[in-house]
């Protein structure tokens, strides 16, 4: 009985627009048809119907009350008013049906009754918006300038700004936590839009709690209703902030967590309450990516990339800020230092070239020495011995190389000093010896030998 009625409840967001369609249509048609008077015949099916649906309406609508657990101070008028416009109907059915007589009802201006109604459907059809979509539905999108001179309570998003520096003497609760309940919870939590009775944006208010009760348990976030909430799937009906909404990121919610987990302090700074750095990361300024090259470089021609990826090269942009691409010849093993010219056309937008398991020589080295911005070559699994590396001595941004399994000696290694911004060789499995040096040039080069080996652990005894 409980699944039918919950069923029944959800029906009320698609039946309610029903009588409103009806409704508007009758009283548009009693407006066009005042002189004439030729729809006698019909009003009175259109004002029946619209009766019909909106007690349909009424019943749905209260069941989704009973069933979806609203305040009964969130729905009073939207109930009220909209029981009144299924009478309201009934009325104006009576008035125009030939069937009835009702001389009290036939002394009222039709036209007044219908600009009443119209009204009535207005004012319902908007109490039903505000538990739908809240009281700022409407003004949200005005600019915060317009919303201060008519006297509307905004929200603005408020920054967290936390450095190296200045981390541990930063208030925990005013400036972390309180800027992520106010970006993601406070807009459906404020005292305009009190939803589940539950205020966000002071520390008293959210003491209070909600209609539920208390959403904090102190030193027990897991029972907390604020994280559990936010921990939901997205699509689980409980899940807060709504799906719609922007949501917390993790790093977020673990803070909020944490916060909980300590006795939620809202007057301590984050050195006082001892928690690691670790939480607080994710809100330092982001330093900007510094692997490939910050210049501004031209999009790719697409007719250039889709010959490229012709030949069976798979193709992939870095990221959506650059127009820096990464080659792979994975699926071309064939591939030979005749084919690397076909690459030229794109030689500004290469930033990574994967020829691994390819077919190239210490040829192409030189060729190589042609991509201005490349970053990340892999040449593994070839037959490069280093015997042309210095001509990569030309590729100013190049940071990390590649040449596992494939012939490179020693008597090169060095070579690699040539290479200015080199940071990482991987030799793996090449006539090197896995003694030899770690790094070069005062640390600046790290040589990786791989070989690594994990240690044991208990598990690895247990026999299935």
């Amino acid at each position: 009985m409980e699944v039918l009625k919950q069923l029944l409840g959800r029906l009320h967001p698609i039946l309610v627009h029903l009588p409103i369609g009806f409704l508007i249509l009758g009283l548009l048609l009693i407006w066009h048809d005042r002189r004439k008077k030729e729809l006698s015949k019909v009003l009175p099916l259109i004002f029946l119907w619209g009766f019909i649906s909106a007690l349909l309406a009424c019943i749905t609508g209260y069941l989704q009350y009973l069933g979806e657990g609203y305040a009964f101070e969130t729905v009073k008028w939207h109930l009220w008013l909209g029981m009144g416009t299924a009478l309201f109907s009934l009325m104006i059915y009576v008035r125009l049906a030939p069937a009835w007589s009702l001389n009290w009802l036939q002394k009222i201006p039709l036209l007044m009754l219908s600009s009443v109604f119209f009204v009535l459907i207005s004012i319902t059809g908007h109490q039903g918006g505000l538990i739908t979509h809240g009281e700022d539905y409407l003004v949200e999108p005005l600019p915060h300038s317009v919303k201060l001179a008519l006297g509307i309570p905004t929200f603005e998003e408020m920054p967290i700004a936390l450095t190296e520096e200045n981390w541990e003497e930063a208030q925990l609760f005013g400036e972390v936590i309180q800027p992520i309940l106010n970006n993601r919870c406070v807009s459906c939590h404020n005292p305009k839009k009190k939803k589940g009775e539950l205020q966000l944006q002071t520390p008293e208010t959210i003491l209070e709690g909600g209609e539920n009760g208390n959403v904090l348990v102190a030193e027990n976030a897991a029972e907390s209703e604020l994280v559990k909430r936010m921990r939901l799937p997205k699509n689980d009906e409980d899940h807060m902030p709504p799906k719609d909404k922007t949501q917390p990121t993790k790093a977020e919610i673990d803070l909020v967590a944490a916060w909980i987990d300590i006795g939620h302090p809202f007057d301590k700074s984050i050195k006082e309450t001892g928690l690691k750095k670790e939480l607080f990361l994710d809100f330092f300024p982001q330093r900007p990516n510094e692997t490939y090259p910050d210049i501004a470089i031209p999009s790719a021609p697409v007719d250039s990339i889709s010959k490229i990826k012709a030949m069976g090269i798979h193709v992939d942009p870095l990221n959506k800020n650059t127009s820096f691409l990464k080659f792979s010849c994975l699926n071309r093993p064939d591939f030979s230092d005749a084919d690397f010219p076909f690459l030229l056309a794109l030689k500004e937008q290469i930033a990574v070239l994967d020829l691994g398991g390819t077919q190239i020589t210490d040829s192409i080295i030189g060729k190589l020495a042609l991509l201005p911005n490349l970053t990340v070559l892999k040449l593994d699994h070839t037959a490069i011995s280093g015997s042309t590396v210095l001509k990569l001595s030309a590729l100013k941004n190049l940071k990390s190389i590649n040449l596992s399994s494939s012939k490179f000696d020693a008597a090169n290694l060095h070579a690699l000093l040539a290479l200015e911004h080199l940071e990482k060789a991987y030799v793996f499995d090449t006539p090197l010896a896995t003694e030899g040096p770690r790094k070069l040039q005062q640390d600046h080069i790290q040589i990786d030998y791989g070989n690594y080996v994990l240690p044991p652990i208990a598990s690895d005894s247990i026999i299935y």
